[in-house]
């Protein structure tokens, strides 16, 4: 038993000291380009009040509700550039990325529900969430084993997050729309493997997680008939909640 646990502690030993040997060198600055697809997530919601001097009966208000819960689903391609520094002793790195770049997602649901009372006449609430880029700032923390670096990351991530509501019906012409347009602060989380196939190139497959929280905007802006008459106690409430990213992106870097 004893002569096994001397072997296995040399032979982990042995491992160990190949390993560090053949650790490639990733210390440095670097700048490259990505490529790869997002997919999004939301929850919206848009609800109104009753008012005594509104426009809305009574059962109306729950009914704009129940149509107004929808679910935003945005996919698309994205592709940019990124640079960083990394700190390096023997397998063991540290590091910072900055990357930025193209993140035109876009998604828009819609749905028609009659009033429960003043059938046939409907209304139809209609959401949408876009955006055009992505900002990250991440520390990186890996590993490296040979000619690949295994590494997590988490850290800042912003885009500019566009979400709009529109109202309308057929009873009288009514019409109402809100909405946010910002850029949005949130966080980012991931990993990845980079393998360096020359002293200055480097080739990486990458999934980060974006998440950029909540949003709850209100207006006051509803008009019905003709001419329109404003009805500013029906105030409308348009939420956002957890809009989130899924990032699943190849690139390439050149180290300096």
């Amino acid at each position: 038993m004893k002569r096994l646990f001397v072997c296995l502690n040399f032979l982990a030993m042995a491992l160990a000291a190949a390993t560090s040997a053949y650790a490639a060198d990733f210390k440095g600055f670097y700048a490259g380009v990505n490529v790869g697809g997002a997919w999004g997530s939301a929850n919206a919601f848009t609800s109104t009040v009753f008012s005594p001097t509104g426009y809305f009966a009574t059962t109306s208000v729950p009914a704009i509700a129940t149509a107004g819960a929808q679910q935003l689903r945005p996919t698309r391609f994205t592709g940019g550039f990124q640079a960083g520094y990394n700190f390096q002793r023997n397998n063991w790195l540290l590091g910072v990325e900055a990357d930025m770049g193209s993140m035109h997602l876009n998604d828009t649901a819609s749905k028609t529900a009659q009033y429960p009372c003043c059938a046939p006449t409907n209304f139809t609430v209609t959401q949408s969430i876009n955006t055009s880029w992505l900002f990250t700032l991440r520390p990186r923390f890996g590993f490296v084993a040979g000619s690949t670096l295994l590494y997590g990351t988490a850290g800042l991530a912003v885009t500019n997050r566009n979400f709009q509501e529109v109202f309308t019906d057929t009873f009288a012409t009514a019409a109402e729309n809100g909405g946010s347009s910002e850029n949005a602060r949130g966080w980012t989380a991931g990993g990845g493997a980079e393998f360096k196939s020359h002293q200055h190139w480097s080739y990486k497959a990458e999934y980060l997680y974006a998440n950029f929280g909540d949003v709850s905007v209100t207006s006051t802006n509803l008009t019905a008939f003709t001419p329109p008459i404003a009805f500013p106690t029906n105030v409308f409430t348009h939420r956002l909640n957890d809009f989130h990213v899924n990032l699943f992106r190849f690139g390439v870097n050149y180290h300096f």
